[in-house]
């Protein structure tokens, strides 16, 4: 992707130098120190003189957490994650903005939130484990750049289009929740088994796979050869199936919630070919 020299986007809240809020660290400790201490006598007369302590007004877990800490530490490329994934947003921008007008709607851009280690987000609490994510509550994409690491060593999906992917699947989510598709997903969750639900799910993730390769379609020159290459073996590697298989051996259809390899190449594929937002509709 031709992405240097190229414009960025406003819409970026880099979080990656603050430090985590003690109370973030306090919900991460919290629990898993609870269930150690009470598997022993001596440990359930610590948690004994915690409560009393916490009775009395001061707070145990600041020894813990000191106020405050400092979040993981930023790689040497993590700069240029910056820069490039800014860049993206931008072509995002440029892409949605003209498509909404051709449905006669407004596009609401989305903010797109950098951090390392954990986040606060409208959707609650995260940390950096679980990826990527798009939180229809406050309308922002979280993401800490060190998933790019992972995606190329981890998942064996590097190059800079994969990046790329990553992000416009994210931004694909915010497409669906402006228009009404997410809402209208959860809905359909109402009552449902958890097999159900996860098959409304993978409709979901589908249909951002589409939209960002309906994105893709309208770049233009700023794709270089290999860069749809790249997107698609991304999507493939973060498949479901070959996810579950790297991690168990096995493969539990009932349980995927993203999609097979296949279906989200095709899924990114068929938006790409297209170009067109309404075969991506759930």
């Amino acid at each position: 992707m031709k992405w240097r020299d190229q414009k960025s986007s406003s819409n970026i809240d880099d979080r990656r130098f603050q430090k985590t809020p003690a109370s973030m660290v306090n919900l991460q400790v919290l629990i898993p120190l609870i269930r150690w201490l009470l598997r022993t006598k001596f440990g359930r007369v610590i948690l004994l003189i915690g409560v009393v302590a916490m009775f009395l007004g001061y707070n145990p877990l600041a020894l813990i957490s000191g106020g405050g800490v400092q979040n993981a530490q930023i790689s040497k490329d993590d700069d240029k994650y910056a820069q490039f994934i800014g860049v993206v947003l931008a072509q995002t921008e440029n892409v949605w903005n003209k498509q909404f007008q051709i449905i006669g709607k407004n596009y609401k851009e989305p903010k797109l939130v950098l951090f390392r280690g954990a986040v606060q987000s409208g959707c609650g609490f995260a940390n950096s484990q679980v990826g990527p994510f798009y939180c229809p509550a406050d309308q922002k994409i979280y993401i800490d750049l060190s998933f790019f690491d992972e995606l190329a060593n981890r998942h064996n999906a590097p190059g800079d289009f994969a990046n790329a992917y990553v992000l416009a699947h994210e931004v694909g989510h915010h497409v669906q929740n402006l228009l009404g598709i997410l809402s209208k997903a959860n809905k359909e969750k109402q009552g449902k088994n958890e097999k159900d639900q996860n098959a409304i799910q993978v409709k979901v993730e589908l249909g951002a796979d589409c939209l960002a390769g309906v994105w893709a379609h309208y770049l233009g020159d700023i794709l270089e050869d290999g860069d749809i290459d790249e997107a698609l073996n991304a999507a493939s590697m973060i498949g479901d199936d070959t996810l579950q298989k790297q991690a168990n051996g096995y493969v539990v259809p009932d349980s995927f919630t993203h999609g097979s390899a296949i279906q989200r190449k095709n899924a990114f594929y068929k938006g790409y070919k297209s170009g067109d937002i309404s075969i991506c509709k759930f």
